[in-house]
């Protein structure tokens, strides 16, 4: 080790004995900071990474790895001082070594001086040091293989030119192989051996954070390689000819192969497993997440994940191929024998694309290649089946994939997350096979459902209703192994365990007037107690069976509250929008609604069983665990007590609307905007959040496409033109709580003509109260609906800035009890049930207004502490039209829109497992918001760090070789 270090030092005197090392140094650092700022346009990406570091080092590294080692053998030789150096007692391995050593030394202290990206990196960003670390640690494995290659052509040729030049053409070489290009034109299986042979194929999976078994050894291996050639090469230069030396020729020679041999060995070996890595990333998320693993691991029936992958497929999926596999094979050993996998090619195999077409509706995408000479379309799979006993779902290209446009125009195809697509999907089968037996076993503690009848005073009409809830009871009893009881309760019988006064001060629940002009009132309700009060754990839900009294309507509504308070079992999500409405232009013609919101409902179909609802009924569904309300209008008092009640049960609700809707003007031709009449406004202020009657517009916002003309010359010409449009409010990370889950990930989302919203704190009081959104601070507020810009009369604008400039609430969430909005009011009435009214203190009921049938619920007058409210101050931004808008400006940034419903939701069903597994892909690494200026002075002190360095490293060069002169006098 001594000798191998001696030489180390040696050379390294050599290098800094000359101005070869500044130089070298000088321009990889020049070269690296061009690319990065220059090159990939670091600052106008907007993205806290280092990625355009990375992007250009296989590039890089090669011609600064060829520099370096063009002299190590070549100079040697050319001065005639490669016998001496042979004739040391000093073994060939440790030359070798020691010059290896040299070069890399000098390859890391390269590297190091481009530490400083990264640091500025962190401090304008919330960098993830994970993918840095792997960085550097891939830069300094590739930088090891080049320098064994360059050594072993250096020793080969006395020339350093030459040496040189057939570094960089074999360094190429490697990196080439595995280059997209190369592999796109090959495709197939020889592509995805060639992209396992390339350098730079094998530098992107350690540079994203993930160091891979399979991409250390492969480095390793090519490195040791050729330092077993370059041992080899050298020590054959003192070999004789004779026939003497034919033994020790071939030992050699067959020592060098077998250690070649070995590594080759080692490499295809390895190459099937996958499992052997380390996720250094920030949250790890390039591995499974442990929900994934606790969901696979719960799995009582077997599950398949096929992939129909055509083997060949588009240049620009190709690559994901491998990435697909792996990840398959992570969820392979994750189910321990539950999960199968399989890989298949269906235009290889007939019988497997006729079962893809006719049993799972599989067909082939055509896709267009375009060359540079022909153009042609191939027709290829990307799909992924998930099955899971008689639930299957398909994961089209589509619904895994991202398409991102490069600086050079190019677009970047990557894999959205595809661990949250695949194990949604699972989600949806596995809970969508589930059955009330399995919720039966999987509860986890004690659940008591208890009928709370007046049996004396019940009208004529439910005199059998509690035998059918006794009944309905007493079957899931028999089902549940002891874990479900149940009994009757009657709060006037003398010492019964809950009275009138309990439920009223408890439950919040009043009696129910009998009949007509009667005093006589009554008790009809259902409470499902959870968990054990003794212990604190314990929770009641009023349950309110939907409709006519029945066993399935009893059966449901006790089923459903079961499935919300266990885990495994897909959720409902209620939903409710509008009905559409037609309006009369100024020409006598009818024009048809422009609001829908049929993409945001399919969003939630990906995860959740979406069903629509009617309101009307005065009743919300049983089995609906989350109920969302987009442009709630038209609504009279008994949908609003339906919504009410619901919350009151403990529900959840997701409201977004605004003060505003969107329409089209009298002319059919524009947008325009119509206030919302019959909202929810009124009882949401009531809960102490107010929709405020005005817009809120922001500079900081989404671009609009706007009809513009132009002069030119004597005649105008009409364009569109994208216009800053400030009722397109641009939220980001500053104006969204951090500490939300359904907020803390999101990079921004825009919210379109939306309102400002008030949140009082005195009805909050005691209540968990999140801003999950604000404007940013010199927004404004506008009370006119007119929403066409005057970019004439406002150039930049295209409005007048009016009033106080703020930051304005624009989405909220509340977590608490809540006060019903119908306490101590006349109940609307409904076509099948009576009026009912709270009886004052000491005073008779009045009467009620006759209607057909009798209710079977009291009213709820206040919410447990689990109930859940977030109100958006927007309903347009989840629009058809304004998803087209923004596609069309702003390409795929609307799913933002989207990820912040699905986050509402799950939030609001405390589904936060798939939430944290959809963050871990969607983590916001973004950039400070900067003036160009300080943007310039955090470049220009990067290139000042490396000329300081620099000028460092010329210094030591001076000293040194003052330092050499009078040594050299003296000598002489």
């Amino acid at each position: 080790m001594k000798q191998t270090l001696s030489i180390t030092r040696k050379e390294l005197a050599i290098y800094f004995g000359s101005p070869m090392a500044l130089i070298f140094i000088g321009a990889f650092l020049g070269a690296t900071l061009f690319a990065f700022f220059w090159v990939d346009t670091f600052f106008a990406r907007g993205i806290a990474d280092v990625r355009p570091l990375f992007r250009w080092m296989p590039v890089l590294l090669i011609f600064l790895v060829a520099a370096l080692t063009m002299r190590q053998w070549s100079e040697e030789q050319r001065a005639g001082t490669l016998e001496v150096l042979l004739t040391l007692p000093v073994s060939k391995a440790q030359l070798v070594l020691g010059k290896f050593g040299a070069v890399m030394a000098l390859v890391a202290l390269a590297l190091a001086l481009t530490i400083p990206l990264p640091i500025t990196v962190a401090l304008i960003g919330n960098l993830d040091w994970g993918s840095v670390i792997g960085g550097y640690l891939a830069a300094l494995l590739l930088a090891a293989a080049y320098a064994a290659v360059g050594l072993f052509i250096s020793s080969r040729t006395d020339n350093q030119i030459v040496a040189l030049i057939a570094t960089v053409l074999l360094g190429g070489v490697f990196y080439l192989i595995g280059a997209a290009g190369v592999t796109d034109f090959v495709g197939g299986a020889l592509g995805g051996l060639l992209r396992s042979l390339g350098t730079g194929s094998r530098f992107e999976s350690i540079e994203r954070g993930v160091i891979d078994l399979r991409d250390l050894v492969y480095y390793l291996s090519l490195t040791g390689i050729f330092l077993a050639l370059n041992i080899l090469s050298v020590d054959s230069k003192r070999w004789s000819r004779g026939a003497a030396s034919v033994a020790y020729r071939r030992g050699m020679a067959l020592t060098s192969g077998l250690v070649i041999a070995n590594l080759l060995l080692v490499n295809l070996w390895l190459y099937p497993l996958s499992v052997l890595r380390l996720d250094l990333t920030a949250g790890r998320e390039y591995s499974l997440s442990r929900t994934t693993a606790d969901l696979l691991g719960g799995l009582q029936e077997p599950l398949t994940l096929r992939a129909f992958v055509s083997e060949k497929t588009h240049p620009l999926l190709a690559p994901l191929v491998p990435q697909l596999s792996d990840l398959l094979r992570e969820y392979e050993i994750a189910g321990r024998g539950k999960v199968s996998i399989e890989v298949v090619d269906p235009t290889q195999d007939p019988d497997k694309e006729i079962e893809a077409n006719q049993t799972y509706g599989i067909q082939p995408t055509p896709f267009q290649i375009a060359g540079r000479y022909e153009s042609s379309v191939i027709n290829s799979y990307f799909d992924v089946l998930v099955r899971y006993g008689d639930q299957n779902t398909v994961l089209s290209f589509r619904d895994l994939i991202e398409v991102q446009a490069r600086r050079d125009g190019q677009p970047d195809v990557r894999f959205r997350n595809l661990e949250y697509d695949l194990t949604r999907a699972i989600k949806k089968v596995v809970y969508g096979f589930q059955s009330i037996d399995n919720v039966l076993a999987s509860l986890s503690a004690p659940v008591k459902l208890t009928l709370v009848t007046t049996p004396d005073t019940l009208p004529a009409e439910l005199k059998d209703a509690p035998n059918i809830v006794k009944k309905v009871a007493q079957e899931l009893q028999a089902k549940s192994a002891g874990k479900f009881s149940f009994e009757t309760v009657n709060p006037d019988a003398p010492g019964a365990a809950i009275t009138r006064q309990k439920m009223v001060d408890t439950y919040k629940l009043r009696p129910i007037s009998a009949s007509l002009f009667s005093s006589q009132t009554y008790y009809m309700d259902m409470l499902l107690q959870l968990g054990d009060p003794a212990t604190g754990s314990g929770k009641t839900q009023v349950l309110a069976p939907e409709g006519e009294l029945t066993e399935a309507s009893v059966r449901t509504a006790v089923e459903s509250a079961l499935k919300r308070a266990t885990t495994g079992f897909l959720k409902v999500v209620g939903w409710y929008t509008p009905p559409p409405q037609q309006t009369q232009n100024v020409f006598g013609q009818m024009q048809q609604d422009i609001e829908t919101w049929q993409r945001a409902q399919q969003q939630l179909r990906g995860d959740y069983t979406v069903r629509s609802v009617d309101l009307s009924s005065g009743q919300v569904p049983a089995d609906v665990d989350v109920l969302v309300l987009i442009a709630p209008r038209g609504l009279d008092d008994r949908a609003r007590f339906a919504v009410d009640q619901y919350l009151m049960r403990g529900g959840s609700v997701i409201v977004a609307a605004g003060s505003y809707g969107l329409t089209v003007d009298q002319l059919g031709q524009n947008l325009a905007l119509k206030p919302v009449a019959g909202g929810l406004a009124e009882m949401l202020d009531g809960y102490g959040i107010r929709i405020e009657n005005s817009l809120v517009m922001d500079p900081q916002n989404e671009p609009f496409p706007v009809q513009v003309d132009r002069p030119l010359g004597n005649t105008v010409v009409r364009e569109m033109q994208a216009v800053n449009y400030p009722f397109f409010v641009d939220v980001r990370p500053d104006g969204m709580d951090k500490a939300s889950p359904i907020v803390g990930q999101l990079a921004a989302v825009t919210l379109n003509w939306a309102s400002p919203l008030t949140v009082d704190a005195a009805k909050n009081q005691g209540r968990q109260v999140s801003l999950l959104l604000k404007s940013s601070a010199n927004s404004w507020l506008r009370s006119s609906p007119d929403i066409q810009p005057n970019l004439k009369q406002y150039p930049g604008v295209g409005f007048a800035v009016e009033g106080e400039r703020a930051a304005r609430p624009l989405a909220v969430s509340v977590r608490g009890a809540f006060e019903s909005a119908f306490k101590g009011q006349p109940i609307p009435a409904a076509a099948d049930g009576l009026n009912r009214q709270p009886p004052a203190s000491g005073q008779q009921a009045a009467a009620p207004t006759p209607t057909p049938a009798p209710q079977t619920g009291s009213v709820i007058e206040a919410s447990p502490d689990t109930a859940r409210l977030v109100v958006i101050g927007s309903s347009d931004f989840l629009t058809d039209i304004v998803f087209q808008i923004s596609g069309s400006m702003s390409g795929d940034r609307y799913l933002n829109s989207l990820k912040l419903l699905q986050n509402a939701v799950d939030w609001s069903v405390e589904d936060l497992d798939l939430l944290g597994i959809r963050a871990r892909g969607t983590a916001a690494r973004v950039l400070k918001p900067m003036a160009a200026g300080d943007q310039t002075v955090w470049e220009v002190l990067n290139y000042g760090i490396a000329l300081v360095a620099l000028i460092v490293i010329g210094v030591v060069w001076v000293v040194r070789r003052r330092n050499e002169r009078p040594m050299a006098l003296e000598q002489r």
